[in-house]
Formats: C-alpha cells, sequence, structure tokens
C-alpha cells in the first residue's frame, strides 16, 4: 500500500503528492521542518515539537498553515491512514509559492506537508547495545542552526563524509574551536566525576526536544550537569559521550576519529539514561 501524505489540504498517496516549481521551499529552502517520534502509536513530546514549530516560523515571519488542534488532527489522521504505530512524522511548512524574487511574497499562502514512515527500532537498539563512532568537522552551516530550516546542505555534507569515513555522525566544531552539535542530533560528554555537559541552549545549536528532556531526566535522578561549551580534546578526555535526538533518543559514543571514548564501550551512565528515557517512552504509549 502507498504511503499517504498530507498536502494543503488533501490526503493523497505520497507518489502523487508534488511541489509546485516556485515553491519558495523547493527554490530556496524558505522553510521549517519538525520531526516527531511515534511510540506505540502516540506521539512523543509532541507539544514541545509544534513549539518549537513554532518558533521557527516566529522566527522567519511565515504564517501558522493551521491551528494547534487542527495540526494534531491532521497528523493522527495521517498516522491512521498509514496504519503506524511506531516510527516517524515529519512536517514541514514553507512560505508558499511565489514569483521567484529574493523578497518575501507580499501575499502568499504557507504550504503544510505531513508524512509518516517506519523506523527500524532494531538497528537502532544495536548501535544503542554496541555504541557508534564519529567523526570531527567544522561547523559549516548557516548562522541560525537554532531555527530548524529546511536548508540543510551542509549537514548532509557532513553526513555523507562520516558515512565515507565508516562513522555515523559528525561532530562540529565552529570557529572558536568548540563543539555544537552533529548534523542532526545533540552531542554530550560526561566527565570523569559523572557530571553531564552540552553545549547551551542558544543560536548556536539547535534546543533539540530529547535535549530538553534529557535535562528533566538527569535532574530527577541527581545528576549533576553543565550547561558549556567544550573541545574536542574534552571529548578525548571524556568517560562517557553519547548523541541525543528524537527517533534515535539516546545513542552511546565509543569512538570519535580514531580514539576511544572511555573503555571503548557503552557507559554506566549512558546506559542509566538509556533506561529512564524509554521507561518514559513507555509511560506516553
Amino acid at each position: 500500500m502507498s504511503r499517504i501524505a498530507y498536502v494543503n489540504g488533501s490526503y493523497i498517496p505520497q507518489p502523487q503528492a508534488t511541489t509546485h516549481i516556485e515553491d519558495r521551499g523547493y527554490q530556496f529552502a524558505d522553510g521549517v521542518y519538525e520531526v516527531v517520534a511515534l511510540v506505540g502509536g502516540k506521539l512523543l513530546d509532541f507539544e514541545p515539537h509544534i513549539d518549537r514549530l513554532d518558533y521557527s516560523l516566529n522566527e522567519l515571519k511565515i504564517k501558522q498553515p493551521v491551528s494547534r488542534l487542527a495540526l494534531r488532527h491532521i497528523i493522527h489522521t495521517v498516522i491512521q491512514k498509514n496504519r503506524l504505530r511506531d516510527g516517524m512524522v515529519y512536517l514541514q511548512v514553507t512560505r508558499g509559492v511565489a514569483t521567484r524574487n529574493h523578497e518575501f511574497p507580499q501575499q502568499s499562502r504557507p504550504v503544510l506537508v505531513i508524512t509518516c514512515r517506519y523506523v527500524c527500532q532494531k538497528k537502532i537498539e544495536t548501535m544503542r547495545q554496541h555504541g557508534i563512532k564519529v567523526i570531527s568537522l567544522p561547523d559549516i552551516r548557516w548562522a541560525r542552526p537554532d531555527i530548524k530550516s529546511i536548508s540543510l546542505l551542509p549537514n548532509i555534507l557532513g553526513k555523507q563524509q562520516a558515512i565515507e569515513k565508516g562513522a555515523y555522525e559528525a561532530v562540529l566544531i565552529n570557529r572558536d574551536g568548540f563543539i555544537t552539535e552533529t548534523n542532526s542530533t545533540n552531542f554530550w560528554i560526561i566527565l570523569e566525576n559523572g557530571m553531564l555537559q552540552t553545549h547551551p541552549a542558544s543560536q548556536d545549536i539547535l534546543n533539540g526536544i530529547t535535549r530538553q528532556r534529557l535535562i528533566q531526566i538527569a535532574n530527577s535522578l541527581g545528576l549533576k550537569m553543565k550547561e558549556q561549551p567544550f573541545t574536542l580534546d574534552d571529548i578525548y578526555m571524556a568517560k562517557e559521550a553519547f548523541l541525543s535526538s528524537s527517533i534515535s533518543g539516546i545513542l552511546p559514543v565509543t569512538q570519535i576519529n580514531d580514539y576511544k571514548i572511555g573503555t571503548g564501550q557503552p557507559g554506566n551512565i549512558v546506559s542509566q539514561l538509556i533506561q529512564h528515557y524509554q521507561q518514559f517512552a513507555k509511560d506516553v504509549s
């Protein structure tokens, strides 16, 4: 059965879904997106995701395409039509269709697209058990990664470089020598004293929804943490490290470049965080 997509008021088989050639998302990457995990038929952290969607739209001065209540209804309809219980939901909003000019069009209607698909959790669980390798690259993205823009060319170039070097992801280093995040996830280290450290929420990173949830979990567990920039050398000396994102949750990082992190195996604190995050996901569903 073909997957069903929502495109501006219509539910359409995905092979038939189309984009206008003068959609500003297609021509300028003038749009934003969100990805929400679907666990047991329930959306994980739906409200924070939509809060962030609102933030991104406001920062780019794009109108809300529909009300939040209508958006929730549309998403659940897409999920039902695709008979999906576990996977991901993708939302994209562009400024709309207009004659190609760099300035904002005086009148345009935002274009809303929603799709969903299955995500293989067995593959993710294997990576959790064994840990993953990452590499380090210069952060060449635009200066507002806090906006979840569909302009992702630097991100896919970085991801491809990582894949070609046998790694899962690339950790990004800004001009000041500090780690920001990765191409598609937030990055954390755990110091020798057990303290968690991650880059502070600012215009330098995307404030991940799972990142925010993990801060709450860490606080509930009494774990010490600080939001403070760190360097590549700090990663080399870290006891543990991990990535966080909505779809993969928490993935232990056991190697960066040619350096083993800690014992080279997922550590106790990361494993504890994974356990509590998975419990949170079960409680939601």
